[in-house]
């Protein structure tokens, strides 16, 4: 099934129907796809190891970040020493 956000403001029973049929329910806003909602317990659902993620080893050839405890302790400084 596919929802506008308008759809999910005023026809949410239809939406929770949707789902209780095991139905996946695509959010849309503008025409594009913004979100899918899964029914609880689906087992279609694909679940992702933290290394698939997009977001893992991003800051991996920095090398300011070599030295975690120092970046660490950059950051935690405060503005006071930028003087």
């Amino acid at each position: 099934m596919k929802a506008t956000i308008l759809d999910l403001r005023r026809r949410m029973g239809e939406i929770l129907k949707a789902l209780d049929r095991n139905e996946t329910v695509t959010i849309l806003h503008r025409g594009r796809r913004k979100g899918i909602l899964y029914p609880a317990g689906n087992a279609e659902r694909k679940k992702l190891r933290i290394a698939e993620s997009a977001a893992f080893g991003m800051w991996k050839n920095r090398k300011d970040l070599k030295d975690v405890y120092a970046a660490v302790r950059r950051v935690r400084k405060g503005r006071v020493h930028d003087l």
